[in-house]
């Protein structure tokens, strides 16, 4: 009898590492059963969704209470396809609170089904306690930095690093291309602006950043340029002034590379810039109680950013809360579009924090195939019934 491996993914970027995961696994034997809980992307990779987890992409405290009975339903549909695909290993892909939750319900009805977490809780940063609650939660934990690691051994819960899977995904992006297609000559200055990939994000990120691009774009002669994350397309479009080129997803290689300066909202994306040599300034902002909350509470690092983190310096500018407004955000892009030696300056300190960040070449998800087929690997407990 084939081996059984269940997929879960709430959101994008779970779905995307959800894809890379399943045709890593298949491509070390193709006759793993695949099964899961995702979206198009996993559709694509083989993976079709068994419940539905539309919505789910929450962001912060009270967007969390205002979608509690939704992803309740989610959770509940979700362990209830588990059980009756019968899997012997499932992957619980980044998402914490709601893989915590369905790592917890799979546990109390079929404690012999083996648990792996794909992307843990940001412990360095926030909640170090959540090390503990994750250990109780699943068997082996797949993390992204060296530095994640310690958090987990007081608690017995093994771990495999397997680097930042955008590198493992790189494409080169053909700027030139782009720019052409644009109509735009090889010296303008291209802004590239990036609001999230969230409701929550464009809803209260996105109007910094499209004002701090026009505050740049008055004292120069600037093209602005977005790429349109599929699950929020309708809202950027609405959002983006008029004179902004929208572009599709399927372009964002060549638009990463082809701009001249990124302004991103913090998260994934904004390695995958980075990976074509440009430089970015970051911004990030929650809802003032879930800030309060975070601030008061619970941040504890130094930077929002995976490579400020990794190169534990402030290589690329984030602004975050209240220090996130148009006019340091313009500021700080300022000297990457009118001086050339500041922005490969700040290429050249990007570029040294992706090495710190990677896994001697090897792309996140053969790593975590191989992880996931060593757990795979370990003898099976008892079932309970």
């Amino acid at each position: 009898m084939s081996a059984r491996i269940f997929l879960v993914a709430a959101e994008a970027s779970g779905d995307a590492l959800g894809a890379d995961l399943a045709r890593a696994l298949k491509a070390r034997d193709s006759a793993i059963e695949l099964a899961g809980v995702g979206g198009k992307q996993m559709e694509a990779g083989g993976v079709p969704s068994q419940a539905d987890i539309s919505g789910l992409a929450v962001l912060g405290f009270v967007d969390g209470l205002l979608a509690y009975a939704r992803v309740k339903r989610a959770v509940a549909a979700t362990v209830e396809a588990i059980l009756k695909a019968k899997p012997d290993v499932v992957v619980l892909i980044d998402s914490w609170g709601f893989t915590l939750r369905v790592a917890q319900g799979v546990r109390a009805a079929a404690p012999h089904i083996k648990l792996v977490k794909y992307i843990g809780p940001q412990v360095w940063a926030t909640r170090p306690g959540r090390a503990k609650t994750l250990a109780a939660a699943v068997d082996h934990l797949i993390c992204i930095h060296d530095f994640e690691t310690p958090f987990y051994e007081p608690y017995g819960l093994a771990c495999t690093v397997c680097g930042h899977p955008a590198l493992g995904r790189f494409t080169p992006g053909d700027g030139a291309a782009l720019r052409a297609r644009q109509g735009f000559t090889p010296n303008e200055k291209v802004i590239l602006v990036l609001p999230g990939s969230r409701t929550a994000e464009i809803r209260r990120i996105g109007p910094i950043l499209w004002q701090a691009a026009e505050l740049l774009d008055r004292d120069r002669d600037v093209r602005i340029i977005v790429v349109a994350a599929g699950s929020v397309a309708k809202q950027v479009i609405a959002q983006a002034p008029a004179a902004v080129r929208i572009l599709d997803e399927h372009e964002k290689e060549d638009a990463f590379a082809a701009a001249t300066v990124a302004l991103a909202a913090s998260g994934t994306v904004t390695t995958e810039v980075a990976l074509q040599g440009t430089p970015l300034v970051i911004g990030y902002k929650l809802g003032w109680i879930t800030w309060a909350i975070a601030r008061g509470l619970l941040f504890k690092g130094k930077y929002a950013t995976l490579m400020n983190v990794a190169a534990d310096a402030e290589v690329a500018p984030e602004f975050i809360q209240t220090r996130f407004t148009p006019e340091n955000v313009a500021a700080a892009a300022a000297p990457l579009l009118d001086d050339e030696d500041a922005r490969q300056e700040q290429v050249r300190r990007q570029d040294e924090a992706l090495a710190k960040m990677g896994r001697g070449g090897t792309p996140a998800a053969e790593i975590a195939a191989d992880a996931v087929l060593g757990v795979l690997a370990q003898p099976r407990l008892p079932s309970a019934t």
